[in-house]
């Protein structure tokens, strides 16, 4: 039998918390599996109980969000050459992880710290932080030349921070769920972070902070939601506002640094007085909201040729970013002007599609479940490993 899907695949990479979804969504089927379903089962109703249907639409929001982030991270290294490159780059930064951390919340509402769901998320979060925030530190140290370059599990490099705030949020999840307004009371808390420069590099809390809102918000949803997102009004709505925000985007290119962007400094640390701090995260909330909700109207309902590819885009998120890395150590960017030309920023934007498309296939994902979905059940009680 398969092992159980990771915690991060689960949450937001690769949601698939079945169990926070609600029971009319957990009935969809298709197929039955036999051959997974318990004696006991079979002896309470007579037949094998269906096996689960994974939801098509959320594994298009996944592999299409995979796609933006690696396609992003490509832009980074050339978009000071290029106008519409930095454009680009701040409208699609504006939303693709507030949209990948609502997501996370939403799939997270039934955590309750039992047991089980404590495993999974040592076994599927933990256990991947520590393996790839080692192997980032030592791939800077030895293919990036930085003979100095620590190994610490406080400092996230590069995306690894994402895992340790989906550690964070996770286990506060019941605090949140208890409280009557958790929405504004996160909304503060991401405020007074703006204006905290003294929080430190330590577990990148800026970033935990500053994103924490959208992940409460996750938190919040429910299906109906997602539904009132496929009405045509709101999908219609939803293309003059991305226009609009890449006009935007593009007047703004010049004019504005991306340091908003990232939520992992401080305003006093971006040189700006201190109350821009809360104005701009009240700001970015919006913006990121309005875009999350647009990109979300369009991603298709039913099942495409990349749906399949949303089971693996935890494989994606973890290893494109040794590509990368990579080529920035190689100088392939510096050495090669005319990547910030308009072709090549074509070109670049495909070859970053089409490697993490390659990186969530089912042979990478089998290669690095050892990591990415570990057992472990050695380490745990046995009465913690029951479902």
């Amino acid at each position: 039998m398969s092992q159980a899907p990771s915690e991060i695949q689960r949450a937001q990479i690769t949601p698939e918390n079945r169990e926070s979804e609600p029971r009319h969504e957990q009935v969809r089927t298709a197929e039955r599996a036999p051959a997974a379903v318990s004696g006991t089962a079979q002896d309470r109703t007579g037949a094998a109980a269906p096996a689960k249907r994974r939801d098509a639409y959320f594994d298009n929001v996944k592999y299409l969000a995979i796609v933006l982030v690696a396609v992003a991270h490509a832009w980074e290294p050339v978009m000071e050459g290029s106008r519409t490159t930095r454009a680009l780059y701040m409208f699609v930064y504006t939303f693709h992880m507030p949209a990948f951390i609502l997501v996370s919340g939403y799939f997270s509402r039934s955590f309750d710290m039992s047991p089980p769901k404590v495993k999974r998320l040592v076994t599927g979060v933990v256990v991947p932080y520590v393996v790839f925030e080692t192997a980032y530190s030592l791939f800077k140290r030895y293919a990036g030349g930085v003979d100095d370059a620590p190994i610490s599990l406080m400092d996230p490099l590069f995306l690894t921070w994402f895992l340790i705030a989906l550690f964070i949020w996770r286990v506060t999840t019941p605090l949140w769920q208890s409280l009557r307004h958790p929405l504004p009371v996160a909304l503060v808390i991401a405020m007074l972070a703006s204006v905290s420069p003294e929080i430190g590099d330590d577990l990148d809390l800026q970033r935990v902070c500053q994103l924490l809102p959208f992940f409460v918000l996750g938190l919040l949803l429910k299906p109906e939601h997602f539904q009132l997102l496929r009405r045509r009004e709101v999908r219609l709505a939803a293309v003059p506002l991305a226009l609009g925000a890449l006009v935007f985007a593009y007047w703004a290119a010049p004019r504005v640094g991306t340091g908003w962007f990232y939520r992992s400094n401080s305003a006093q640390e971006m040189d700006f007085q201190w109350w821009a701090g809360p104005v701009m995260t009240l700001a970015m909330f919006g913006c990121a909201l309005l875009l999350t909700a647009a990109f979300l109207a369009w991603v298709p309902r039913r099942p495409m040729w990349f749906t399949a590819l949303g089971a693996g885009t935890i494989c994606g998120y973890l290893l494109h970013g040794f590509l990368i890395r990579g080529a920035d150590y190689y100088g392939l960017f510096e050495r090669n002007e005319w990547l910030s030309e308009p072709l090549g920023l074509v070109v670049i934007s495909l070859v970053a599609a089409v490697a993490v498309t390659l990186l969530c296939t089912p042979p990478v994902r089998r290669v690095l479940r050892a990591v990415t979905e570990p057992d472990m059940n050695w380490a745990f009680r046995r009465n913690t490993a029951k479902r």
